[in-house]
Formats: C-alpha cells, sequence, structure tokens
C-alpha cells in the first residue's frame, strides 16, 4: 500500500502541475486574443478607408493587358523566383562539397542537394514549356 500511497501523491502534484500549465496557457492565450484586439479593432472600424493597393495593379501592366498576357507574366515570375531558389540550392550543396575536409557524410549530403537542385530546375524548366504551350493553345483558341 506504501507504493499506492506514494503514486497516488504523485498523481496529485502531477496534476497540479497540468493545471498550473492549463492555467498558464489559458492566460496566455487570453492575453495574446487582447493585444491582438487592441490592434486589430482600429483596423476593422476604419476599413471603409484602407488602401489595399488594387489600384496599383494597373501600375504594373496586370490591369490594362489582356488575360493571357497576365497570366504568362505570373507563371514567369513564379517560375522565376524558384529558378533562382534552385540555383541557390546548388550554390549550397557545392558550398558543402568544398567545405567538407573529406568527410563522406557531408560529400554525400552536399552531392543530394547538387541533385536535388538540379532535379529542380529540369523541373521548373518543363513547367515553363508546359505553361507556355498551354498558354498558346488555350488564348489562340479563344481569339477565334
Amino acid at each position: 500500500m506504501v507504493n499506492g500511497r506514494n503514486s497516488n501523491a504523485a498523481l496529485r502534484k502531477g496534476g497540479e502541475k497540468m493545471n498550473k500549465l492549463t492555467l498558464k496557457k489559458i492566460c496566455a492565450g487570453l492575453l495574446t486574443v487582447m493585444v491582438l484586439s487592441i490592434f486589430a479593432v482600429p483596423v476593422i472600424v476604419s476599413a471603409q478607408g484602407l488602401d489595399l493597393g488594387l489600384n496599383e495593379a494597373g501600375d504594373i501592366g496586370l490591369a490594362s493587358g489582356d488575360l493571357k498576357a497576365s497570366i504568362n507574366s505570373i507563371i514567369q515570375l513564379i517560375l522565376s523566383f524558384l529558378g533562382i531558389l534552385a540555383v541557390i540550392i546548388i550554390l549550397w550543396g557545392g558550398f558543402m562539397w568544398m567545405t567538407a575536409a573529406g568527410d563522406e557524410g557531408k560529400v554525400d549530403k552536399a552531392k543530394k542537394l547538387i541533385i536535388s537542385g538540379i532535379v529542380g530546375i529540369v523541373i521548373i524548366l518543363a513547367a515553363y514549356i508546359i505553361a507556355s504551350y498551354v498558354i498558346t493553345t488555350v488564348g489562340g483558341q479563344l481569339e477565334s
């Protein structure tokens, strides 16, 4: 029975710790909601005069051109960003390989990064080719 009493006391202490932790989480959550509401209420109240930048979409050419050109521009922008990211991955793999100092684990990790970057570039180029083909094919059919 001694073990049973000790385990009950341990459970009570663990329950008290659990209750304190739960109480801290609840207090932290309420404090977060109050602070966010202080900043969110003025924005919600002044939403009528809120400028979200929708008028500036014409300045970058999205509103003035046709839909096909706008979609093509957006796809090129996204794929360009992904291409830059793939090149950075390849460069990071090369840097890891150069600084591996003969450690086979690091060299293998660097090789995997370089291969992943090259595969990423191939996928990005294939996505660009497919997107361009679809846009020109669908665009040509819509104009007819």
